[in-house]
């Protein structure tokens, strides 16, 4: 997963960011050797990989793991190559989802950019940049479908999709807003366009208006009711205080969060935010040399789930054996006695695999 972190100056995406690089992932577990300095890499947190690699004396643990790009450059005029403007919609272009950060938190000492905080006002700014450069790109595409629709059903049909588009950025809307059918959504997904993305809206307050989530900020309150209009998902956190959290260790870190009233990281609960945007989940595999949590997406069938692991599991594809990790816990976490009481399951090619399916591919190749 590769999400894009963007937001105006001074609202808190520098001190998140390096949170986030500072709390990032062991390199070595994932199949990359360097790490851009505009790049870190979490861990999605899953209690469930530390007691399975227990159970089984795992050598290492595999986490599923998120991608997080520090995009730089936004000033008004992006789309029109303002800045770092061209730079800036490339990076987003290439992100599967944007995580926008608001400034949510009044301090003299910090000058907000347009001179006085507002949020809406930065959605406003932000996703305006978005929308002019998707109209750039669909006036292009309207011009060349024009000439093809008139023989052409099915591209009259994706005009007539472009258009409805079009009017909608016209109206100032992001792209997703519209309640669009699956062919649709395929259509426009050919097309990348950047109002089109899921968004997460990270709505940053001071360190006193964290452990409430933000409940008596009234612009969080404000963030949250544009976020409904969107279908968006908004998160609290205060960046000053992950900055802190990312340079403790484990038990200094339970310590410090149960001091300030908060159950987990603002982090994670970005992390755990990002996931479900995407609709993503985990299957897990679990043995003495890993336990690994694989990142799939909902409604995925195991024979393609199997093909995460390695092309040729795919194609010996013979059967799945499966357990939840729930009912794996009614049996002490004992493959030997759920087996007995008949709770491992062998499912076929076309089951759909479920967060937390403890898995063993049958195959043969």
């Amino acid at each position: 997963m590769k999400l894009g972190i963007v937001g105006l100056p001074n609202v808190g995406k520098s001190t998140l960011f390096n949170a986030i690089t500072k709390a990032g992932a062991e390199s070595a577990n994932y199949p990359f050797t360097t790490i851009e300095p505009n790049v870190g890499v979490v861990d999605v947190p899953d209690y469930r990989l530390e007691k399975l690699s227990e159970l089984n004396n795992s050598k290492k643990i595999v986490s599923a793991y998120i991608e997080f790009y520090d995009i730089a450059g936004l000033v008004r005029g992006a789309s029109k190559g303002e800045g770092l403007g061209n730079k800036f919609l490339a990076n987003i272009r290439e992100s599967e989802a944007i995580v926008e950060v608001l400034r949510c938190f009044e301090d003299p000492n910090v000058i907000h950019v347009d001179g006085e905080v507002n949020p809406l006002k930065d959605i406003e700014t932000i996703n305006l940049e978005l929308i002019f450069s998707d109209m750039d790109m669909l006036e292009n595409i309207m011009n060349r479908l024009n000439k093809l629709a008139k023989s052409d059903k099915e591209k009259k049909a994706e005009l007539e999709l472009i258009q409805r588009v079009y009017k909608t950025l016209e109206e100032g809307k992001s792209a997703r807003v519209l309640d669009l059918t699956q062919e649709e959504q395929k259509i426009l997904k050919g097309y990348n366009l950047l109002s089109t993305k899921p968004i997460i809206y990270v709505a940053n307050v001071s360190e006193e208006e964290v452990a409430d989530d933000g409940q008596s900020n009234p612009y969080v309150q404000q963030v949250r009711e544009f976020a409904k209009t969107e279908e968006a998902k908004v998160v609290v956190i205060s960046a000053k205080i992950e900055a802190e959290i990312s340079t403790l260790e484990d038990e200094e870190k339970k310590d410090y969060l149960e001091m300030i009233g908060l159950e987990k990281p603002g982090l994670e609960k970005l992390i755990i935010a990002s996931y479900d945007l995407l609709g993503l989940i985990s299957f897990i595999t679990t043995g003495e040399i890993e336990t690994r949590a694989w990142t799939i997406k909902k409604g995925t069938k195991a024979v393609d789930a199997a093909g995460k692991i390695h092309s040729d599991i795919s194609r010996g594809f013979i059967r799945a054996e499966i357990i939840s990790f729930d009912e794996l816990m009614n049996y002490d976490g004992s493959m030997t006695k759920a087996k007995e009481a008949g709770k491992v399951r062998l499912e076929g090619k076309d089951y759909i695999m479920q967060d937390g399916d403890i898995t063993h591919f049958r195959h043969n190749v």
